[in-house]
Parts: C-alpha cells; sequence; structure tokens
C-alpha cells in the first residue's frame, strides 16, 4: 500500500484581511514528483510554510509524514526529515561549495563521522565532483563565484546533505538560464528515483509538465490537480488551435466574439484558440473569412498547461 506523505485538508491562512491560501486540501503519496502551478502571489509559498510548521494555519489540517504540523511539537520531528529549498536559498558566498554542505550537514544534525561520506555522496549527485571538468574545481569555490545554475544546484545539496524523505523545492529555478532549468529537473527525477518525493512550485508553464502530477493554484484557491494529460482532458471544452491572421490583435477580437470559442489569447506570433469539439480548422476559417479575415490559417495544436491554467483561472491570468 502506498504511503500517504502529504496529507491536506481545507487549508487555510489569513492575514488580517488578506486571504492568502483559501480551503485547500490534497495529498501526495511516497516517490512521487508533485508541481504546484501559479502566479506570484498564488499561495504557494504560504501553503509550503505551513506544511513545514513555520506558519500557523487559520483553519484546517495538514499532515506531513505522519505528524500534524499545527503542532510546534510534532513540526519541529518534521522539519530532520524534510529538505527545504527556498525562493532566495541561503547560501554562505565566502564558503567554498563543500565547506557550505559541511555546514549545512551540521546544521541537520549529520553525526560528525559520517560528514565527509555524505558530503561527498551529495556533491556526486548535484554534479560537483566530476574530475577532468570545471566541476572538479566548483567544489573548491567559493559559492559566491559560482554561476546562477552551479549556486541552484548547490543550494539543492544542502537541502540533501541529511538524506530527507521529503523535499520541497519554492521556485528553485527562478532567474536561471532555460539550460540550467533542464539540468535542475534532471536531478530532480534523479532523487524521486532514488526514493525521494518532491513537491516542487513554479510559474513555469514548460517546468510544470514534467510533473506527475500538478496543482493549479490562483488568488489563494487549489483550482484542479491532476496529471498534465488530466488536466488538458478534463479542463478545455475541447480542440486546441493556432491560427495566423492579420492584423493580429483583430485576428483575436475575431476570435473573442465568434461562437464556439471558449478561449482566444496571444500566443508568440500567432493567436491561440480553444474551441467545442464540433470544429475543424476548415470551419474556423470559414467564419474568420466571414470577419474579412481570408488569408488566416488554422492549424491543430496540442493543448497546453497554458491553456488549462487560462481556462480555470481567466483569461487575465497568465504567468510567465
Amino acid at each position: 500500500m502506498t504511503e500517504t506523505v502529504i496529507e491536506v485538508s481545507n487549508l487555510t491562512k489569513r492575514f488580517g484581511d488578506f486571504l492568502a491560501v483559501n480551503r485547500v486540501s490534497f495529498a501526495i503519496q511516497a516517490g512521487e514528483v508533485v508541481g504546484c502551478l501559479g502566479p506570484n502571489g498564488s499561495g504557494k509559498t504560504t501553503t509550503i510554510r505551513m506544511l513545514l510548521g513555520l506558519l500557523q494555519p487559520s483553519e484546517g489540517e495538514a499532515s506531513v509524514l505522519g505528524y500534524d504540523t499545527r503542532s510546534g511539537t510534532q513540526a519541529e520531528s518534521v522539519r530532520p526529515l524534510v529538505g527545504y529549498m527556498s525562493q532566495k536559498f541561503a547560501l554562505y558566498e565566502d564558503l567554498t561549495a563543500r565547506e557550505n554542505l559541511e555546514f549545512y550537514a551540521g546544521v541537520y544534525g549529520v553525526p560528525p563521522r559520517e560528514r565527509a561520506a555524505r558530503v561527498r555522496e551529495v556533491m556526486d549527485i548535484i554534479g560537483l565532483s566530476s574530475s577532468g571538468t570545471l566541476r572538479a574545481t566548483a567544489g573548491r569555490t567559493r559559492a559566491g563565484e559560482l554561476s546562477g545554475g552551479w549556486q541552484q544546484r548547490l543550494a539543492l545539496g544542502c537541502a540533501l546533505v541529511h538524506r530527507p524523505q521529503l523535499l520541497f523545492l519554492d521556485e528553485p529555478t527562478s532567474g536561471v538560464d532555460p539550460s540550467a532549468r533542464r539540468a535542475f529537473w534532471d536531478l530532480i527525477y534523479d532523487l524521486a528515483s532514488r526514493g525521494t518525493t518532491v513537491f516542487v512550485t513554479t510559474h513555469y508553464m514548460d517546468e510544470a509538465e514534467h510533473c506527475g502530477r500538478v496543482g493549479i493554484m490562483f488568488r489563494g484557491q487549489l483550482l484542479a490537480m491532476n496529471t498534465p494529460s488530466g488536466l488538458k482532458a478534463t479542463a478545455l471544452p475541447g480542440a486546441a488551435w493556432d491560427v495566423s491572421a492579420s492584423p493580429l490583435l483583430d485576428g483575436l477580437a475575431a476570435l473573442q466574439i465568434m461562437p464556439g470559442v471558449a478561449q482566444a489569447s496571444l500566443a508568440g506570433d500567432k493567436l491561440r484558440a480553444i474551441t467545442t469539439n464540433d470544429f475543424t480548422a476548415e470551419s474556423i476559417e470559414k467564419a474568420l473569412a466571414g470577419l474579412g479575415f481570408t488569408e488566416a490559417i488554422v492549424e491543430r495544436a496540442e493543448p497546453t498547461l497554458e491553456d488549462v491554467f487560462i481556462a480555470l483561472a481567466g483569461h487575465g491570468a497568465r504567468t510567465r
């Protein structure tokens, strides 16, 4: 029987009159990689902080690894069992990468006789111990001199050095280049293959596609949680289309008033339309031609999580 690692019921957090998290409920099983997708301010970080026992919920219940995180004593018992990489991870810039790992091993209570072996293990996992490359020297470089991507890896290593059962990653790839982001996700799935459960927040749609399940958060509410393919199948009323029409904004306005078009938005140099299932490319082109867009080209497209997010949260709620 699969172990439930996180169980949340009607979790709510108010800051005065501001409702930051509104009756959120979900469960995460051991070994899952679960993403929480939403724009800044949607309640993702507040949810993590309540799960860690760093914030007390206003209402609701939260259990992490069998401990009630609303209880100060039980929350203290959870923290040695989890790793937490915050949005603004704290590295000591004057210490080397290895020294940072050794310091956090001490903070997390790794016994002194085990620290050296644990640090070597983590350096191997995050790629700081490979010989014959720049990586070999990165472990001896001051943290403040590392690139953003290597600082990110090091911060992950600091969260891993005590071998946590559960890893919380809060916007872990914010501000790093696409290549570093891809490498980071390779690390996440390597950790999952070793048995670590991962709960990760992001505002990047493409990153959320990497998760086994994704929760969509907006304005403090969890709007849906499912596999990426499950969300696309249940949240959208029909097919997705890429539309080339000129002028672009006029084409957008035309799509928005067409019967049967559930949503229309800009997508780079094209338009994106979600329609009911009885539409075809030819029928959309014919309708656009009737509105003066005789050169419009319509092609069937694969639905994306951005389509899902816009459908659930509304046309004005787009993330990056």
